[in-house]
């Protein structure tokens, strides 16, 4: 069986470097898990690998899309698994690498096809707006009362996207959520690098200056028309915005996307903990890490 091999881990962490070396020693592809390198436009805030990073060895989803066609979970976990049912089906090993949780599961572990509608998404937030979530809970306490006991109160994300799913179909959230998700034809192994928090907060600040110093202010005006789509409503887009709104100056906007990439960071260890099987590695340099991982998936 085919093996999937997923480097994952907060960004700043070293993802890039070890997929890279890890595809050399086995011969293999990368194909990139990160939900905002996809875009042609993005790439100094995006981090996202160049050339010379790259080594020769082939990515896919970097520079494979346009910001005016925006990329969603469940159509990257369909080209992703056409690609390495197709073209990539003669590798035994691939490499998976990204720091986007919701894109890596789409294609580890699979979405489930819970119907949506955009126009009742539009009336529960308007509701959420106009009266509160006490009236939505309510809802969802009588026409779904397993997940009403289930559910973070405090999360009204996953409140109005219970009562989607209920308006939409007449059919409790909670039985949707029992389907089984599709089996995939890899087996998938899954490694998060983990830096001391101090360390990894290091390597963001430094990080972050680079991207300043590489022009992100630039690339951040060259997007400017699309400044509403989600991709540019993220850390390191959105502080930029405000700063040439004249809302901020430089070194808050600087500071801020500091802060908010390490917010962030923190976010991602989180979902990464999700997965009881995930190895987690102790950083050190890249090809140490690298042996390490080639003596787990060549056992």
């Amino acid at each position: 069986m085919q093996q999937l091999i997923v480097i994952e881990g907060p960004t700043a962490s070293g993802k890039t470097s070890l997929a890279v070396a890890l595809a050399k020693a086995l011969n293999t592809v990368i194909l990139s898990a990160d939900s905002r390198q996809f875009y042609k436009e993005l790439s100094i805030g995006t981090a996202k690998p160049n050339l010379e990073e790259m080594e020769g060895i082939p990515h896919y989803f970097i520079d494979s899309h346009t910001i005016s066609t925006p990329v969603s979970a469940s159509q990257f976990e369909q080209e992703a698994m056409e690609l390495i049912q197709g073209e990539l089906a003669h590798h035994a090993k691939l490499i998976l690498v990204g720091g986007s949780g919701m894109f890596i599961d789409a294609l580890c572990v699979g979405l489930d096809s819970i119907p949506t509608d955009s126009a009742i998404q539009d009336s529960l937030r308007k509701e959420l707006e106009e009266k509160g979530i006490e009236p939505l809970l309510q809802e969802l306490k009588e026409t779904d009362p397993e997940f009403f006991e289930q559910v973070d109160k405090q999360n009204p994300m996953r409140i109005l996207r219970a009562l989607e799913v209920i308006r939409l179909t007449k059919i409790p959230f909670s039985n949707w959520r029992k389907n089984e998700l599709p089996k995939r034809p890899f087996e998938v192994v899954r490694f998060v690098i983990n830096h001391p928090r101090e360390v990894l907060y290091e390597r963001i600040n430094q990080r972050v200056d680079f991207m300043i110093e590489s022009g992100l202010i630039d690339e951040v005006k060259s997007v400017s028309e699309y400044r509403n789509l989600t991709a540019l409503q993220t850390v390191g887009y959105k502080e930029v915005f405000d700063y040439l709104d004249g809302s901020t100056d430089l070194e808050t906007c600087i500071s801020k996307i500091k802060q908010h990439t390490r917010n962030y960071a923190k976010r991602q260890l989180t979902w990464f903990k999700k997965h009881p099987e995930a190895i987690w590695l102790d950083a050190k340099p890249t090809n140490e890490l690298c042996e390490e991982i080639l003596q787990i998936v060549q056992k």
